[in-house]
């Protein structure tokens, strides 16, 4: 059965902006018309790729891949809370076709997901329990990264998987483009004590912050930093907001030629891009999933550097 693809980027400063960005009703119309795409194509199951920002996952046990057998939504900022609709019997099912071809993902029978999964699930289908949904953790924030060749045998083999359920299937990426929002989630050994514990532990270090503390730390530091980018005090280059780099990913991407992202090499893409570029893992899986059943080459709906909301947005659907 043909399958439907949405990759769209996600950032909490699209609700806490100070200033909107020059091509506000642009980005406003691709959300829009992929929110109306999904509702065309009205889909039965979602799997979504997602990320995390050291909400539900610390570096005390870091998969490579995980995916949710029961999730629900922390309350960061740019996030919605709730419980995700994951039908347990088909998660399952999912990773025992992984572990037979090549691929040992982790599995979380109390996933939390933040704002790297829930914000695009919320605008793309209106809701965290509207349509059966099936999350996977791609780990996408710390090193070691996870190699692009993997992140592509994902995809295809959940893609295989679906192809075999006789269900209109939407693969739904979140995350990306180019960004840099290190100011927010320090590389690990360079923030402050009680953030280094938490990015650690999540709280069982008695020197951390508590999930409170640093959701409250996020809260503040997003509202801070918009102020700082209308000031001038960010820019697009603080912020490693790189179009040349987001074409060039976006050019192999659009073509399906996806078998060339193994020869990348990510701490150039980092560098270029910013640590949010590694969030294009999740764009990566969704597409060679969609594509292993089957389905077109993905059309560019937006792209846009948006210095105000922090991030390069960009929004493709297939």
């Amino acid at each position: 059965m043909p399958t439907a693809l949405v990759c769209s980027s996600h950032s909490p400063l699209l609700y806490c902006f100070d200033k909107a960005p020059l091509e506000w009703d642009t980005i406003q119309a691709g959300f829009q018309a992929s929110r109306k795409f999904v509702e065309d194509y009205d889909p039965e199951l979602v799997f979504i790729f997602g990320c995390d920002h050291f909400n539900g996952f610390f570096l005390n046990n870091m998969p490579a891949f995980c995916i949710g057998l029961a999730a629900n939504a922390a309350a960061d900022i740019g996030g919605f809370t709730g419980k995700v609709d994951v039908p347990q019997d088909i998660a399952v099912a999912a990773v025992e076709h992984l572990r037979s071809n090549d691929l040992d993902p982790a599995v979380s029978y109390q996933m939390i997901i933040d704002h790297g999964f829930s914000q695009t699930l919320q605008v793309m289908t209106g809701g965290l329990d509207a349509i059966p949904t099936v999350p996977i953790f791609i780990n996408c924030i710390t090193k070691p990264f996870v190699p692009f060749s993997r992140t592509m045998l994902l995809g295809e083999m959940l893609g295989q998987f679906a192809n075999n359920l006789d269900k209109r299937v939407l693969f739904l990426a979140s995350g990306g483009m180019s960004h840099h929002p290190t100011r927010y989630y320090p590389p690990f050994g360079e923030g402050e004590t009680q953030v280094i514990a938490w990015q650690l532990s999540g709280g069982k270090d008695p020197r951390s912050m508590t999930s409170e503390q640093w959701l409250e730390r996020l809260d503040t530091m997003h509202h801070e930093g918009a102020r700082m980018i209308t000031r001038g005090e960010r820019t697009a280059k603080d912020m490693r907001l790189n179009e040349v780099s987001d074409r060039r990913f976006l050019d192999v991407l659009l073509k399906g030629n996806l078998k060339e992202y193994r020869n990348w090499d990510q701490d150039l893409l980092v560098q270029a891009g910013g640590i949010g570029s590694m969030e294009l893992q999740t764009w990566i899986a969704a597409t060679a999933a969609h594509l292993t059943c089957g389905g077109d080459t993905p059309s560019l709906d937006v792209y846009s550097v948006a210095p105000e909301i922090g991030i390069a947005c960009g929004i493709i659907h297939g």
